[in-house]
């Protein structure tokens, strides 16, 4: 979608976000009710007004369009400066970002102010594969790229894409334009065409094969977080198998750009404070996430990284020039 669409747009919302002006703080859901966006204003907005982080509860307004294309624009182009705007953001906004899929935006017209949890990305085969380690499917690739497929829930380019891509560059392994991908519609597909014998491995979150591994039908490689989850402490990280990456789907925020100093660390110190709540904590246990918490200059400085190197990544696999 064009920059000049995404505008057009934007100004055609604006009236229905500054609807809400009677409350003091606004969190957009760049998606409509129920999705990952969405669930993350509503439980951090919550949580924010009930350890009296802020004095009137959290209006949440849901604005879809071009996959957050619209709401990026909605904060860049109407409300670069408004103090008491957050807006829910994950992986998928910076690679999008990353990607020019934004018509043009960049990762600079905002602020990310925090990530405060994260759905741990995954590398796993089946069950009977003769792939027992991280280090055996490295390997393999290392040898012959193209003995192994990897099957996945994003497009070609997307975060499942790159996340096995950044596993074999921190090995050593730097043609990864010859490593196969199979996009699939989410990650229950692909962990169906790994069952079936189609790939020889799958790539995706924590979340979306939590429910196969009871039955033995696959075996997880490497988990690509810092630590072993919680209730899976038999699954290594890749990092303790020597190959340093960390690749998790991260729930957290950006704010306008032209908000001062001064207010983005007070946001910084809001989700920080969420981040430390018990009642954030039982949201993380009861949705899936795992404790990852960046706020502040710190994690806008990992957002500038992670732009950097999915760009790099994505020149390299054809997705941007």
């Amino acid at each position: 979608m064009s920059l000049t669409l995404l505008r057009a747009l934007s100004s055609a919302a604006i009236l229905a976000v500054t609807a809400t002006s009677a409350f003091a703080v606004e969190c957009i859901a760049p998606s409509d009710p129920g999705g990952g966006w969405d669930f993350t204003c509503r439980q951090v907005g919550k949580i924010m007004y009930d350890i009296k982080e802020v004095d009137t509860p959290v209006q949440v307004t849901n604005l879809a369009g071009a996959g957050g294309g619209l709401a990026y624009a909605t904060v860049v182009n109407e409300r670069n400066d408004d103090p008491d705007l957050m807006v829910a953001a994950s992986s998928a906004t910076v690679t999008r970002l990353a990607q020019n899929a934004y018509g043009g935006a960049t990762a600079d017209q905002v602020r990310f102010v925090g990530a405060i949890g994260a759905d741990p990305g995954v590398i796993v085969v089946a069950a009977d594969s003769p792939y027992q380690t991280l280090g055996d499917l490295v390997d393999a690739i290392k040898a012959d790229p193209g003995s192994v497929a990897f099957a996945g829930g994003s497009a070609a380019g997307g975060f499942d894409h790159l996340k096995p891509l950044q596993v074999l560059k921190a090995a050593g392994f730097e043609d990864i334009a010859k490593v196969k991908y199979i996009s699939v519609n989410n990650g229950g597909d692909a962990i169906t065409q790994l069952i079936g014998g189609f790939v020889q491995s799958m790539t995706g979150d924590m979340s979306e094969v939590v429910g196969f591994i009871p039955t033995g039908d696959i075996r997880v490689l490497a988990v690509l977080s810092d630590e072993r989850i919680a209730g899976f402490e038999d699954i290594p990280t890749a990092k303790e198998q020597g190959i340093d990456v960390r690749a998790v789907n991260w729930r957290g925020m950006y704010v306008p750009a032209g908000i001062s100093d001064e207010r983005f660390q007070e946001w910084a110190t809001k989700l920080q404070a969420v981040a430390e709540s018990d009642e954030w904590q039982k949201a993380m246990a009861d949705n899936g996430l795992a404790p990852f918490t960046l706020v502040g200059d710190d994690f806008q400085a990992w957002v500038d990284q992670d732009v950097a190197q999915t760009q790099e990544l994505s020149r390299e696999i054809g997705v941007i020039q």
